[in-house]
């Protein structure tokens, strides 16, 4: 019984093993799955009232990491120009406290020869002050240089980083488009950069010249008086700085709201200036007005609360950094000279032990000076927490948005549809699929549209397609057509990588060999020309072999060659969203698009404000030169320049067919 026992056993071990290695590799493949599904993007909409989340900004140790975080981007290596800027403050202040420490040392022995009507002394030491009041000038001159070139140097540094995150792909159309974290980043990108740079070089200024005053003061004065008098000022200065930081930590939050607010009010006045005329023809003076001013009472009630704060903490700061520390000083200073154990200052003259306590107090005047700087620098420190959370802000949200992931809080306390977990509400899943943006495919190849299976899904998780699929190689011109909301605005977008791909696979063109022009096209600034070439420069122009003369047979197809006289040349710079009409504009951008001459040309009612018979001409340009067309528009007149329509109902269908003579009810 026992080796059949035995066998048992084996045979229980082994399937045990088996059975593990199954579990570990199920484990592992699981593993594998989450890790994969952690990096797809990911949309997430955050339940709350966007006014009501709290900021915070505090000097903390999450403040500190956000400040090497942002010195990494600032001062990115030792053998660098800002490093070596950051040696050079160092220096100029470690040189203008020596200054100051021969200056009162100087100051002392004048006045002290003018006490002892010595003559021929006050002349030599007065004469010697003198002479060194240039070296000292230009110790001061040379800081303040190097402080200012520091500012700028930092300032340039964040503000190329920042740039090259933010117009890297589509970014800067995903912050305003598919995230609402950073409501106005035009202020984050300029004005708060600028603020950053400007508070932290001033408080490395501050700061260090304080820390070294107070170094060198303690040590002259321990040397002279022992250590008891500083180390007084020294346990002040830590009790009542510690004591400032607290009351100050609503600063930094105050400071994040006001930027906030300054950027809010902004944007209203430029929103205004762009939408100057359709306000105009609405009467809308009245309504904007009162919207502007909701907006700036919002922002002065806030600076007023914030100007009242800072009046209370101006307050307390003079009490415990200046008077309360002047009293501090006196007692520190007046202990060797009023204990009366002190045989080495009883021993002297009355004459000698005021010298003594006039250089040892002027000593200690700086040494309390440098102390309340210091505490009052934690002012500053709680005021950059709030420049250093608005701009780490931007920097997540653009790391977020190049790695896919978005973000959108919702302006409602109500639960959206769907599942919800930990306050985030995931969207929506299309039927027979996961909604998870970036999880479609993109392949890049010449002469062919392709979409397989693509499900049509706004960044808000709206599906407006589950799957669409057509095929369209160059030379099936294809006139989108259908009801406002039904999609064709959003396949454009996913066509040209704007929005995220939820599924399927797309083929299309590589970028540059798909040209959109919208109703309303942009126009660039600079001169005539670069309306024609843009994106591209003259320089890129001229690199691809186009000339001038080739330009102007551009304007001349879409019949605007009479700009050339009236504007003065393709070198005139106008505000040219201003000088050219409607028409204008859309005829310059049918001009652009014959001068890149791409695959496919995404024409969105581009040519609404055009003549029926400059519109055909230009595209049966577009048929001649091989550009293969993909037209939204409702003119009956453009069917005979397209082959194929694709339709959808706003329902969810969509049909792609040729279009035939007896093709009813088409476009509606």
């Amino acid at each position: 019984m026992a080796p059949a026992l035995s066998k048992l056993l084996v045979n229980r071990r082994s399937a045990l093993s088996a059975a593990s290695v199954a579990i570990l590799f199920w484990v592992l493949r699981t593993r594998q799955k989450q890790r994969k599904l952690r990096k797809a993007p990911e949309v997430q909409y955050v339940v709350g009232e966007k006014s009501n989340q709290k900021v915070k900004a505090h000097v903390d140790a999450a403040f500190f990491r956000q400040v090497r975080q942002l010195l990494k981007i600032t001062v990115p290596g030792i053998f660098t120009p800002e490093m070596g800027f950051l040696i050079l403050v160092a220096a100029s202040l470690v040189a203008r406290t020596f200054c100051d420490l021969w200056m009162i040392q100087n100051g002392t022995y004048v006045e002290s020869a003018i006490i002892n009507m010595n003559k021929e002394e006050f002349k030599a030491r007065v004469l010697k002050f003198l002479g060194a009041m240039p070296l000292i000038s230009v110790v001061n001159n040379v800081l303040k240089y190097s402080i200012g070139e520091l500012k700028l140097r930092l300032r340039t540094r964040l503000t190329h980083h920042l740039f090259e995150q933010y117009l890297k792909g589509f970014t800067y159309y995903k912050m305003s488009n598919l995230d609402n974290r950073i409501a106005n980043p035009d202020q984050l990108l300029t004005q708060d950069v600028d603020k950053f740079c400007e508070t932290i070089t001033d408080l490395y200024s501050n700061i260090s010249k304080p820390l070294l005053d107070i170094f060198i003061y303690v040590y002259r004065l321990t040397i002279s008086l022992g250590p008891q008098t500083p180390a007084i000022l020294i346990a002040y200065m830590i009790v009542s700085g510690y004591i400032l930081t607290y009351l100050r930590r609503p600063t930094g939050r105050m400071t994040v709201v006001e930027q906030k607010l300054e950027g809010e009010f902004r944007y209203i006045n430029s929103r205004l200036i762009t939408n100057s005329e359709e306000v105009a023809f609405y009467q809308g003076n009245r309504r904007e007005k009162l919207t502007l001013l909701a907006s700036f009472g919002k922002l002065t009630d806030h600076l007023r609360k914030f100007l009242e704060f800072r009046v209370l903490m101006g307050t307390v700061d003079n009490v415990v950094a200046k008077y309360i520390a002047t009293v501090v000083g006196f007692f520190a200073v007046s202990m060797p000279f009023l204990e009366a154990d002190h045989k080495e200052l009883g021993s002297i003259s009355a004459h000698e032990r005021f010298r003594l306590y006039y250089t040892y107090g002027r000593m200690l005047v700086k040494l309390a000076e440098a102390i309340g700087r210091l505490v009052l620098a934690s002012r500053e420190m709680t005021r950059l927490a709030g420049f250093t959370t608005r701009v780490t802000d931007i920097i997540k949200v653009l790391s977020d948005l190049n790695q896919g992931r978005y973000v959108r809080t919702m302006l409602t306390d109500k639960k959206a549809e769907g599942a919800v977990e930990n306050g985030v509400i995931k969207a929506k899943p299309v039927p027979k699929m996961p909604l998870i943006p970036g999880a479609g495919r993109i392949i890049f190849q010449d002469n062919v549209i392709k979409f397989d299976k693509v499900p049509l899904v706004t960044p808000n998780g709206d599906i407006l397609v589950d799957e669409l699929s057509f095929e369209v190689r160059s030379g099936m011109n294809v006139l989108v057509c259908g009801p406002n909301g039904c999609g064709k605005s959003s396949l454009f977008r996913i066509l040209g990588e704007l929005w995220p791909l939820f599924g399927g696979t797309l083929t299309k063109p590589p970028r540059g060999k798909l040209f959109y022009i919208p109703q309303r096209p942009y126009m660039t600034l600079g001169t005539l020309r670069d309306q024609v070439t843009y994106p591209h420069t003259l320089q890129e122009m001229r690199q691809n072999g186009k000339t001038d003369a080739d330009l102007e047979e551009h304007l001349e197809r879409v019949k605007l060659s009479y700009l050339l006289s009236r504007e003065g040349g393709w070198d005139a710079i106008e505000d040219w969203l201003d000088v050219l009409s409607g028409g204008e504009k859309q005829r310059i951008a049918m001009a652009r698009l014959f001068y890149h001459a791409p695959q496919f040309a995404i024409l969105d009612e581009c040519t609404s404000a055009v003549s029926v018979d400059v519109e055909g001409s230009m595209y049966q340009y577009c048929r001649e030169v091989g550009i293969t067309l993909f037209t939204v528009s409702h003119r009956r007149s453009l069917w005979k320049h397209h082959e194929y329509y694709l339709q959808m109902d706003g329902r969810g269908t969509f049909e792609f067919k040729p279009i035939e003579t007896d093709t009813e009810e088409f476009g509606s």
